[in-house]
């Protein structure tokens, strides 16, 4: 449906995307995770026509967007902050999407408002962070598109809507075969609901995997050894300490069979417990800083 290819920017003269490339499958929902300054605002807004890229292209259903700019009507893009609509009410932010978005539908705007609670006529300015949040993400489903970019979609929600909010999004995906790219954080959030994840790194992609795959492919284990923990196992290439508290370690490993493990066993540690995998610890693996904590 939506290709990125080889698309490379700058901001100030600074390289800030370099060669990123992948593909976005219908009803698919895509986390898109990166540590602070990886590029991940940046590739959103390039991919929706905000910034023009210095190379390569963003392509739905083979036309470039940048190029033939009446493509980008099939998605929208939901950032971090809706300061522009502040002086709008929710009624007048619809009315303006509307006037872009052939199929917005009207009716549709108005069941979510009622649902989540939201009123119509009171300037957005009056709401509070999460109802700004909220009311954005209703005008992009509202919209009727086929690709929903969100940016931070869930900062500023209480818990309580927040969950309902990210059973809405799989609801939504599910009934109408839109397609989301996630940018957040939040990654207990990421691990509920996406399918694939795009691993975005010093503005290159790291690795796109699909979800389940990927955590499959890594274990994880709480040692405690006997003496002076055994240095060569420590720093082969596909383990990585994320804690040391005495001579308690965790590491991950990765690796699509047990064969670095059974090499801890061989140690015979006073323990070793095999651990469950959460996104959290991928995202250690994938873009962690330095090797040993």
């Amino acid at each position: 449906m939506l290709s990125v290819k080889h698309l490379s920017k700058e901001i100030d003269g600074r390289p800030t995307l370099c060669e990123v490339s992948f593909e976005i499958e219908q009803g698919s929902i895509v986390g898109l995770l990166g540590r602070n300054g990886a590029g991940k605002t940046t590739l959103l807004r390039t991919m929706t026509g905000i910034l023009d890229p210095e190379e390569g292209c963003v392509e739905f259903e083979g036309k470039d967007v940048h190029r033939f700019p009446e493509y980008r009507r099939q998605f929208v893009y939901v950032p971090d902050s809706t300061e522009v609509f502040v002086g709008y009410t929710p009624d007048e932010w619809a009315d303006f999407y509307a006037a872009i978005y052939p199929a917005f539908n009207k009716a549709y705007y108005g069941q979510l408002m009622e649902r989540f609670e939201l009123p119509r006529r009171k300037k957005i300015k009056h709401f509070s962070k999460g109802m700004k949040a909220l009311t954005a993400m209703i005008m992009a489903f509202s919209a009727r598109v086929r690709l929903i970019l969100l940016d931070e979609p869930t900062n500023g929600l209480d818990p309580i809507v927040k969950k309902q909010v990210l059973a809405y999004l799989v609801e939504e995906v599910a009934e109408t075969g839109v397609s989301l790219i996630i940018s957040s954080h939040h990654l207990e959030e990421i691990e509920r609901i996406a399918d694939t994840v795009i691993w975005l790194k010093n503005g290159r992609v790291e690795e796109v995997t699909v979800l389940e795959q990927l955590k499959n492919s890594l274990h994880k284990l709480q040692i405690v050894f006997k003496d002076e923990a055994p240095a060569a196992l420590l720093e082969m290439p596909n383990v990585r300490v994320i804690s040391k508290v005495g001579r308690v370690y965790t590491v991950l490993i990765e690796e699509s069979g047990t064969d670095t493990v059974r090499l801890f066993e061989v140690e015979q540690p006073l323990l070793l417990e095999k651990m469950p995998i959460r996104l959290e610890d991928v995202y250690v693996f994938k873009l962690g800083g330095e090797r040993h904590v």
